[in-house]
């Protein structure tokens, strides 16, 4: 039997130091030099620039009838905690409601196939508004929070956790989730009456 041939772990590339002979002096590395900061100068901050609407941090532009963007996971949950959408986003808000579902979060649905004929049907219901998508691709994500950002008026309906945190990072934006078998709703003003849990 030969010897076995082992890997050597750890073994680093040789370098040459910048100040070797065969280095011309035309590559060699030149010492930075670091600029002294002037404490007098007028230090520029981008700061993110905001709707009017969001007068005081409160979404002046939501109110009843009010307008709920629906995810596919949210439509996916409300059948397995057996809640019927309309009428559980009424009970959460204490006003009309209107759901809306982009083409993306439709397609996203179809792609599902038969395991989710059951959300494809509610999806379909006449009651929820559809709201036609322009951009390139179907990942609905993308589509709800570009929507969200535009125009304020939208409570985002969603289970999805991903989604969540991006959606918080967004000011005046609600949020619509499940849990305990009803929809809540968290960072909505208190003065439009929804409840606090």
């Amino acid at each position: 039997m030969g010897k076995q041939k082992t890997k050597k772990f750890a073994a680093m590339k040789r370098m040459i130091s910048p100040k070797d002979q065969r280095i011309k002096e035309k590559d060699r590395a030149k010492p930075s030099e670091k600029k002294k900061k002037d404490p007098s100068a007028i230090k520029e901050k981008e700061v993110p620039k905001y709707p009017s609407c969001l007068f005081f941090q409160y979404n002046t532009q939501l109110g009843p009838p009010y307008h709920v963007l629906v995810d596919t996971n949210f439509i996916n949950f409300s059948i397995k905690a057996k809640l019927d959408i309309v009428q559980s986003m009424m009970d959460c808000l204490y006003a009309k409601c209107i759901p809306y579902i982009t083409d993306c979060v439709m397609a996203e649905i179809e792609k599902l196939g038969m395991k989710y004929r059951v959300a494809l049907r509610i999806a379909k219901d006449p009651r929820f508004e559809r709201l036609t998508c322009t951009h390139k691709g179907t990942y609905a994500d993308d589509c709800l929070v570009q929507r969200v950002t535009q125009h304020k008026c939208y409570i985002l309906a969603t289970v999805d956790r991903d989604l969540k945190r991006r959606i918080r990072k967004i000011p005046g934006v609600p949020i619509m989730y499940i849990s305990n078998h009803r929809y809540n709703i968290e960072r909505m003003p208190d003065d439009y009456g929804a409840p606090r849990f």
